[in-house]
Order: C-alpha cells, then sequence, then structure tokens
C-alpha cells in the first residue's frame, strides 16, 4: 500500500506519522511519500518521521519529494494538508478583519473565505493531477476549510472525504469522562465542518443508551469550560457545541478578545520555529510533547481510521466526515457538503440518519451552507462582486458596509494568490 501525503512539511506531519507506525495493523503501509514544495522543512520532517518509523519498528520505507506528480504516481491514498501561503497568510486572515470589528480566523468568516479562495484552485488542481496517475486513489482532505474544499473535490468528480478531528476528539473526552472505551461512544454529530453540535452520546453504537443528559450534569463544568463558554448555556441548551459556535453565539466577546492579543497564526509560527529546531536533532525519534499544542489532536487516529477502511482494512465501520448530504438534513441540497457520522468503506461514506434538527440549528446550518455556495462560486470563478455576495450572506458580517471594506481588505490581502485579482 503506498500513500500520499501533500503538504507533508507540516509540522504536524510527526503525529500523522506517529499514527501510522502505532497503528500500523489497520493500515499496513508499504511506502509513505511525502510532497511539500519547502525542501528544507521536508528534509527535517522526512529525517524525524524515518526514525520514528524505524524506533517502533515499522517496515514502511518513506520518501520525500518537491515533485506533486512523482510523489502521488500509483499512491492509493492521498492526503491534503497543505496552508497555500503559510503562517503569514494565516496570520493576515486572522488580523485584517478585527478592523473592520469581525471575527479574525481561519476558517470562518472573513479569514476562512480567504483561505478558501486560495486554497480551492491549488488543490483542484492537485486533485487533477491524482486523478491523471491513479484514478481510482481516494483523496483525504484534512486542508481548511474542509467542507467547502471537499464540495469542490467532489463536484469535481474526484473520490474525495473530509476530515476533521473536532469529533475525534470529542470521542476521546468523553470516553474519559464515562470511563470507557473510545469505540463505545457513538456521537450523535451533526452539522457542518466546523459548525456542529453533539446532540446525542450513546454507548455501544448508533441505538445505544443516550447518556449526555447525564454528561452534561455530571461534568458540565468541564465541558464549558474546554468550550469556553458559560456552564448556562450549555445546560440550556441541552448539547455540545463545537468550540467554533463561540464565534457565533459569543461573537462580540471574541472580537474584543482577539484585539488583545497576538494572533493564533503568530503563536504557532513561534512554535513551529520550536518544533523545526527539534525535529533537527538526530537524537528525536518520537513526536515532541510540544507537539500537542501546536492542535491537530487525534488526527492520526482519525486519519489511519479513514483511510483503513477506504482501502479495504481495519477501519471502524461508522466515521464522522465530511461527506455529500444525499438528503441526510432535508433542508440542504443534496450536494451540499455536511458533517455527520456515515458508514465508510471502499465504495465511500454514506451518511447515517440524523436526528430530527432543532430550528436553532437548523437555521444556521442553512445560512453557513449558502455562504459556502457562494464562497465555492467566488473560488471556482473569481471576481469581486462573487466575493462582495459571499462576505454579505456569512451570518458573522452580513452588513452591506462590512461587506464593502472587507472584500477590498481581502483582494489586498491576497492578490498574489488570485489569478484573477
Amino acid at each position: 500500500m503506498k500513500l500520499a501525503v501533500v503538504g507533508g512539511g507540516s509540522t504536524y506531519t510527526p503525529e500523522l506519522i506517529d499514527g501510522f507506525a502505532r497503528l500500523r495493523d489497520t493500515l499496513p503501509v508499504e511506502e509513505l511519500v511525502l510532497v511539500d514544495p519547502a525542501a528544507d522543512r521536508l528534509e527535517l520532517v522526512g529525517g524525524l518521521a524515518r526514525r520514528i518509523f524505524a524506533k517502533q519498528g515499522h517496515p514502511g520505507k518513506i520518501v520525500t519529494t518537491s515533485d506533486i506528480d512523482a510523489g502521488v504516481a500509483d499512491a492509493d491514498a492521498v492526503l491534503l494538508q497543505l496552508r497555500v501561503g503559510g503562517q503569514a497568510a494565516r496570520n493576515q486572515d486572522e488580523t485584517w478583519p478585527l478592523e473592520c470589528g469581525c471575527i479574525g480566523q481561519e476558517t470562518t468568516g472573513a479569514g476562512g473565505l480567504a483561505k478558501a479562495l486560495r486554497t480551492v484552485p491549488v488543490v483542484l488542481d492537485i486533485a487533477e493531477r491524482v486523478r491523471r496517475t491513479n484514478p481510482n486513489a481516494w483523496i483525504i482532505d484534512f486542508t481548511n476549510p474542509v467542507g467547502i474544499v471537499t464540495r469542490a473535490l467532489l463536484q469535481a468528480g474526484h473520490k474525495a472525504v473530509g476530515l476533521c478531528n473536532v469529533a475525534i476528539g470529542f470521542q476521546r473526552k468523553f470516553a474519559r469522562l464515562l470511563d470507557v472505551t473510545p469505540g463505545e461512544v457513538h456521537l450523535d454529530h451533526v452539522g457542518l465542518n466546523h459548525l456542529s453540535w453533539e446532540l446525542g452520546v450513546r454507548l455501544g453504537g448508533p441505538e445505544g443508551e443516550n447518556v449526555l443528559p447525564r454528561l452534561i450534569a455530571q461534568h458540565g463544568d468541564a465541558i464549558a469550560d474546554d468550550l469556553r463558554m458559560p456552564r448556562a448555556v450549555v445546560d440550556r441548551l441541552g448539547v455540545v457545541p463545537s468550540y467554533y459556535l463561540r464565534y457565533f453565539y459569543a461573537h462580540d466577546e471574541v472580537v474584543r478578545e482577539l484585539g488583545t492579543k497576538p494572533s493564533r497564526a503568530a503563536e504557532v509560527a513561534e512554535m513551529e520555529t520550536e518544533l523545526l529546531a527539534m525535529y533537527g536533532d538526530p537524537a528525536l525519534d518520537e513526536k515532541p510533547a510540544l507537539l500537542a499544542k501546536r492542535g491537530g489532536a487525534f488526527y492520526s487516529e482519525a486519519a489511519v481510521d479513514l483511510a483503513a477502511s477506504l482501502l479495504g482494512g481495519g477501519g471502524s465501520a461508522v466515521q464522522v466526515v465530511n461527506t455529500y448530504n444525499k438528503g441526510t438534513l432535508p433542508f440542504l441540497p443534496d450536494d451540499a457538503v455536511i458533517e455527520v457520522q456515515a458508514r465508510v468503506d471502499g465504495t465511500g461514506a454514506t451518511p447515517l440518519a440524523v436526528p430530527e434538527l432543532d430550528p436553532l440549528y437548523a437555521g444556521l446550518i442553512a445560512n453557513v451552507t449558502a455562504y459556502e455556495d457562494l464562497a465555492l462560486e467566488a473560488a471556482l470563478r473569481g471576481g469581486r462582486d462573487r466575493v462582495f455576495k459571499a462576505l454579505l450572506s456569512h451570518p458573522l458580517i452580513g452588513q452591506f458596509e462590512y461587506a464593502e471594506a472587507l472584500t477590498d481588505k481581502l483582494i489586498a490581502h491576497n492578490r498574489e494568490h488570485l489569478a484573477w485579482a
């Protein structure tokens, strides 16, 4: 089995490598290719990756290359984890929206749109290269904004599934609180990427007992602290929202907060400098503890599980993924991309039935899906007017004056990445 990781020079990659090494019985990788244009980073990450494999006795070969075509050739699956423009572009995404009093964030709001506009054309180009070399290869997208990027891939006819670590993070957290194994915890996880709620927590499978009311009653303070929301909000909703919902439920508070400290991108850039120095140490043969602060917790387990299921291995039959709606949420079009529990096998992902959604959640999902429609149109076709309409439609913006100003700022800060600008 051959896998390729595009964006393999990311400081995230040792987390992924550790998962491949530990879970080799689930996903027996014979060749792993790390693809990245940044040769200096790739050398450091590749060296550590080989040492991790060697320490854990993994027999697989790790290859590094800057040549996308060579890297993805004959791959059974290609994982996408790229960041167009690097942390510098992310820093802009997180700062210039604040000048208009709007959220500065890399996956939602104006910053999220900027990232989508930079990313979608690049991802589609990579996917076409994959299709030319191996049309049967699966594409697993971890590149944000996952929902928009996955929809772009699916609409272009690629064999693609989107992946995020939010759900597996909740699964592991709830398993610890319940003192059970993660495999015993099934989530009624419903929504879009970075806009989701845990409507139920079931023991033993989709039909198991819903213990979410007990979880909230007994551990509501810890859950609320992790979400950085008041306990009263969690109690009143009776569900557990993704921490990304804080951008919607406490928008003005978050904007004030973000204006008083360095951006997350600046923090991550510092962390990455330290991590890359560690990766260059020939004595290091495991992922460093600092990597846990970088983000992406449990990404490796989720990626291994998904790849194994798609490639006919030993992955879980049911997983939370991003895929076509196909009537699952009746208020959305079939070709909307949603994030729910799905049955995954060699044919792809088939969403499971979900509980009926309260209008409180359905309304926001419908609104953000409409924004994603317009965002994808802007990413594919370009043009100031399309950018403006996408921004005006977003529930975190929604005002003519803000949308006008943010359109100008977005184009000014991203001109080098936008062919039409």
